[in-house]
């Protein structure tokens, strides 16, 4: 049954959801905007924006599309009261702004930037001779066999155009009886082959020509006897949202592979096409899309920056990348032979990718190949290609364990990756669920049960990331080992939810989600109000990755107007207004966005100093609290707690160089820096922390005393009020 909050506060208290995801993506491409990034980087921070974009039109404009013209119900209803023809009015001219500021940065900075170190565009008329005979044979024996070109007459009507995929529209004129034809045509530019053609080495330069490029210049041999009077390059954005009835699925895994089968044929939401495109295609590829003229973004560049992603992935030109992240191997296991001891004798918290992602992965390893475990129970939302983790599943099932694998077919942009990794799992005797009906699994869990002398012991592992060793080593991210039988308990139970009808269990230190979360989380806020209220240290300090929920948004209000102070760092979206007189005067909102994502979830509360720390794996969103089964947990252990607000915390809190905050009026300014104060920049900080505690390889005798900050942090007073103690 859909949750909905009435909000208690008036609508132009919130701001709009679909807005602030723009804003975000505007902080993106503020980075590929600023000088003192590396060039490379710049280019990278192009293509996530352009990357960003699409999903954004895919499921966001594309929900609101259909609020609007087949008038279907939202999901979720706004705080701010916006309608869906106000919103895509809205988030449309936004969005074409940004769009064009995007290009202006790579036409201006960018290319001039990467020609002048050696890494430069080419057009084919530019080419030399030799070049040309070298493109031309790659033409001949490699592009052209893949090519189709698709005429558009009345006996061949307007080809389906696949989702993001790029194309050539064309304008031809043959012989028809007494007079010239002219017809509109399309070739697709083959997403099979590399778009990022790399002409003969150049020693020291690195140049390239685009692949829609060549087939333009060689389109005249693809329509033989017609004469090319024009063309341009173009690109459709379709929606990809699944609509999935699960009560009426037989077998879930059949059903979503069916839906995938339909989503190319989704409704088209925008149509990218080059600036200088005619008129008449423009025209033409709008109506046979039924798209409005504000779903159509002129670009003065290449269509689809994405593929530029494939320069930033190339070896060389180190001058013109950030400095490399070198994970540590994590202190309490740097040297250990016996994984499961060190966790029986403390909890480990991990802080990814400053802290090696290998740790779980051998966590699992070591399971698969030990004697005495006997099972092995895991969630799968995102892993990578290749995943060590699922190569060890396997191997732990043909040991003959018991493994569990949930694996959640549902993660979007993820279903079909999934599905291979479900079958090739069951194929190696892992039994293998989908998770509770219409129900996400977005929780990561991990419960290692091993005999040991003493008994059975359990070994759990609960993160804020997903088991993706690829993601691990640029998303940051927490996680903690534990033996404590309550975290094994709880955690047991729930795989008992996940994989059967587990009812009624009161859950030790867990908080799960759909059914304790929200109301937790409510109890936590209103617990820091009335300490508040009593005269007590009233202090929050959040950091996710989007804020939406409306009761959430006011029971922060409620807590702000009663002294509380609140500091929220949102990489992403949040409908909250901070700086209302009388309402969020004491509520600071602030967003990272650097070199790593800023993924982790993190959740601190003053309790009249005996604060208490949570993780979890939920942002406080509608869907994360009713629509998906998450996980939030309490640290216990004095280091890792202590780690968190005397280190992460204070770090976070301190930068001043990629931290934005956020204004009432929505958007987003740099911190402000009084005169001589030191530069922070956190993920620097923490990186430099990891470095040092490698080279140290100790583990503390003893907790630090609380309020003990690290040498290297800058705390300003936002810091400062994490450490406060009453």
């Amino acid at each position: 049954m859909k949750q909905r909050h009435v909000a208690q506060y008036p609508a132009d208290h919130y701001l709009n959801r679909e807005l602030s995801w723009l804003e975000f993506n505007a902080r993106v491409l503020e980075e590929a905007h600023h000088p003192t990034t590396p060039l490379l980087e710049r280019l990278k921070f192009l293509a996530i924006f352009s990357s960003n974009l699409d999903e954004f039109f895919e499921i966001r404009v594309a929900g609101l599309q259909q609020q609007l013209y087949a008038g279907l119900e939202p999901q979720d209803y706004g705080a701010d009261g916006w309608d869906a023809q106000a919103q895509l009015a809205r988030l449309t001219d936004r969005a074409h702004q940004l769009v064009a500021a995007q290009y202006r940065v790579l036409a201006d900075q960018v290319f001039p930037g990467l020609a002048a170190h050696g890494i430069e565009r080419v057009t084919f008329d530019r080419l030399d001779e030799a070049e040309r005979a070298y493109l031309n044979q790659g033409f001949e024996t490699s592009v052209y066999p893949v090519l189709t070109p698709l005429a558009i007459d009345p006996g061949h009507p307007f080809p389906h155009v696949h989702n993001k995929s790029l194309n050539i529209a064309l304008l031809i004129e043959g012989p028809h009886r007494d007079r010239p034809q002219r017809l509109f045509a399309v070739v697709q530019v083959p997403s099979v082959l590399p778009r990022v053609m790399l002409l003969p080495d150049g020693g020291e330069r690195l140049r390239f020509l685009l692949l829609e490029d060549l087939i333009a210049a060689r389109l005249g041999e693809l329509f033989g006897g017609f004469q090319v009077l024009g063309h341009t390059v173009f690109r459709v954005t379709r929606n990809t949202d699944l609509v999935i009835n699960e009560d009426e699925a037989e077998d879930l895994l059949e059903t979503i592979e069916e839906t995938l089968r339909q989503r190319i044929r989704g409704e088209a939401v925008r149509l990218e096409i080059s600036a200088d495109a005619d008129d008449r295609f423009v025209q033409m590829l709008a109506d046979a899309l039924d798209l409005e003229a504000r779903d159509v973004y002129r670009v003065p560049g290449p269509v689809d920056l994405t593929a530029l992603m494939a320069l930033h992935r190339r070896e060389g030109f180190r001058a013109l990348r950030d400095e490399p992240l070198l994970p540590r191997v994590p202190a309490a296991f740097a040297g250990a032979d016996d994984i499961f001891g060190v966790i029986r004798a403390q909890d480990v918290l991990v802080h990814h990718p400053y802290d090696s992602f290998g740790c779980v992965v051998d966590f699992i390893e070591r399971a698969a190949d030990d004697p005495q475990v006997l099972a092995i129970k895991q969630t799968l939302y995102r892993t990578s290609g290749l995943s060590p983790i699922i190569t060890a599943l396997g191997r732990a099932a043909q040991n003959g364990k018991q493994v569990t694998a949930l694996v959640e077919l549902r993660a979007r942009h993820e279903e079909e990756a999934n599905i291979t990794w479900a079958r090739s799992l069951e194929q190696a005797g892992v039994h293998v669920v989908y998770g509770v009906l219409g129900l996400k699994t977005h929780c990561k869990a991990a419960l290692v049960v091993r005999r040991e002398g003493d008994g059975i012991r359990r070994y759990a592992h609960l993160a804020t990331g997903n088991y993706n060793a690829t993601t691990a080593r640029i998303y940051t991210d927490l996680g903690l080992f534990t033996a404590r039988p309550e975290y094994g308990e709880d955690v047991s139970e729930l795989f008992n939810l996940l994989t059967g009808y587990s009812r009624g269990y009161r859950w030790k230190r867990l908080v799960v989600a759909p059914g304790d979360l929200r109301e937790r989380v409510l109890e936590l806020i209103d617990r820091e109000r009335r300490h508040a209220e009593a005269g007590r240290l009233g202090r929050i300090v959040v950091k996710m990755n989007a804020l939406v929920e409306p009761s959430i948004i006011d029971a922060l209000y409620r807590a702000s107007q009663a002294g509380v102070k609140v500091d929220l760092v949102i990489r992403g979206i949040c409908c909250l207004r901070p700086g209302i007189p009388g309402v969020s005067e004491d509520i600071r909102v602030t967003s990272i966005v650097d070199k790593l994502l800023e993924h982790s979830r993190v959740f601190y509360f003053e309790n009249g100093g005996e604060p208490e720390v949570f993780l979890g794996s939920a942002d406080w969103m509608p869907r994360n609290f009713f629509r998906r089964i998450e996980v939030m947990f309490p640290l216990e252990d004095d280091r890792s707690k202590l780690r968190v607000v005397d280190e992460i915390l204070p770090a976070i809190l301190a930068d001043n160089v990629k931290a934005r905050v956020l204004r009432v009026d929505g958007r987003y300014q740099p911190v402000s820096v009084p005169a001589g104060a030191p530069a922070v920049r956190s993920q620097q900080v923490l990186q430099e922390l990891a470095r040092e505690a490698a080279r140290e390889r100790l583990v503390p005798e003893a907790p630090q005393p609380p309020g003990a900050v690290p040498a290297q942090v800058e705390p300003h007073p936002g810091a400062e009020r994490v450490l406060q103690r009453t």
